[in-house]
């Protein structure tokens, strides 16, 4: 099963509602909200600046950024309707803040019209991160950021000990929700390969000990994907997701996954057009 982020138009309704669901606990997360002013708080934004979020999802990062000094007006985009509607509907009050459905890596926005564009883990489930990175560098304004941030799914684990069972679901949630674990560690290549100037990278650790939160919908969402594919029944599934909770009441709960930052500058516009004799 392919990653639903990767086909987020296809999926069914319900399937997005629970996405939805999900997408707002994150964010509700104050350690996963320190992660993301860390890095967003490392862009120089000019004065007055216009602000592009790609794959806002429900608008997370979108609502921070229409708050954030400096910044005139964001615009965050998604392929998913129900995704915008959503984003639409928790923004009311932001007047700076607007939403549109599409895809980032065909966008319908002028060239060079941004200051800086956010991608906020949303590379990890493009299959053509190039595209997109190619779309970023040419709606950015020369000298403007792009901010990446995204997971190094490779790294996450709930395991307290060898053969940890509940470790069979985290590789399930791996396998069917993220298109590329690894890409975090290939952003500086990447980047460099668009056409940007690319600052140091930044790591940013997430533990969750000794209670569960987000990551608990990691196990559930594992275990109903190993359930669906016939790999478990529906007793060794409930076991799972009950094993995890227990864990959580008796403070007994380890999650970890290693974040990662990393800015890119568009060079400056260079005088192409030869001397006037």
């Amino acid at each position: 099963m392919p990653d639903v982020y990767a086909q987020i138009t296809e999926i069914d309704p319900q399937t997005q509602e629970r996405l939805i669901d999900v997408l707002e606990m994150r964010a509700s997360d104050l350690q996963q909200r320190r992660m993301w002013e860390a890095y967003l708080s490392q862009i120089e934004f000019p004065p007055a600046a216009q602000v592009l979020e790609i794959g806002c999802g429900t608008g997370t990062v979108s609502r921070i950024l229409a708050q954030w000094p400096g910044v005139a007006r964001v615009l965050g985009v998604d392929p998913s309707s129900a995704f915008i509607t959503k984003a639409r509907s928790l923004a009311q009050g932001l007047d700076n803040l607007s939403f549109e459905q599409s895809d980032g890596r065909s966008l319908t926005l002028n060239d060079e019209s941004f200051d800086v564009v956010i991608s906020h883990q949303v590379l990890s489930h493009v299959p053509q991160p190039e595209q997109l990175l190619a779309e970023v560098f040419r709606v950015l304004r020369p000298t403007g950021w792009l901010a990446v941030f995204d997971g190094d799914y490779a790294t996450a684990t709930v395991a307290t000990t060898v053969g940890d069972p509940l470790e069979a679901c985290v590789h399930a949630f791996r396998t069917n929700f993220v298109h590329d674990p690894w890409i975090v560690r290939r952003l500086p290549q990447l980047l460099q390969a668009a056409g940007f100037d690319v600052q140091p990278m930044r790591s940013h650790g997430y533990i969750e000990a000794p209670e569960a939160g987000y990551m608990l919908t990691w196990i559930d969402r594992g275990a109903d994907v190993l359930l669906q594919a016939g790999h478990i029944g529906p007793e060794t599934a409930a076991a799972l997701k009950a094993e995890a909770r227990q864990r959580s009441t008796a403070r007994a709960w380890f999650g970890h996954i290693a974040f990662a930052s990393i800015l890119g500058c568009k060079p400056a516009a260079t005088n192409t057009e030869l001397p006037r004799l």
